[in-house]
């Protein structure tokens, strides 16, 4: 079971360190996302913050242990949060949000069994 979470933990951190990065640098893509949703660009390197955050807590997750599914959680809520904030503005398009929803859950849930 410790193969799999650590798979799937270091594909979390993977896609929350470039997910973090394209906020830093305002990726325009990125950017017209949240803008869909209403986010200002202005937000968008406060929003990099708690990602690349859960990505530093998940790799710390390989030496304490506690710290992983605590940041996988944190990720969790964020982006249900993301999902809220998109469906609140009637923006129904399949954004990353949802795989980045399923991934932070598959962490989470893989970290507490293990």
């Amino acid at each position: 079971m410790y193969i799999a979470y650590a798979t799937v933990a270091i594909v979390t951190i993977a896609y929350c360190a470039f997910s973090a990065g394209c906020d830093f640098v305002r990726f325009e893509r990125v950017a017209l996302a949240m803008n869909k949703a209403g986010v200002p660009r202005s937000w968008m390197p406060a929003l990099g913050v708690p990602k690349a955050g859960a990505a530093l807590g998940l790799l710390a997750g390989f030496w304490l242990p506690v710290i992983g599914p605590a940041a996988a959680a944190g990720l969790v809520l964020f982006f249900v949060c993301a999902v809220v904030t998109h469906l609140r503005v009637r923006d129904y398009s399949l954004g990353l949000q949802y795989p980045f929803l399923l991934l932070a859950a598959a962490t989470l849930a893989l970290g507490l069994v293990t």
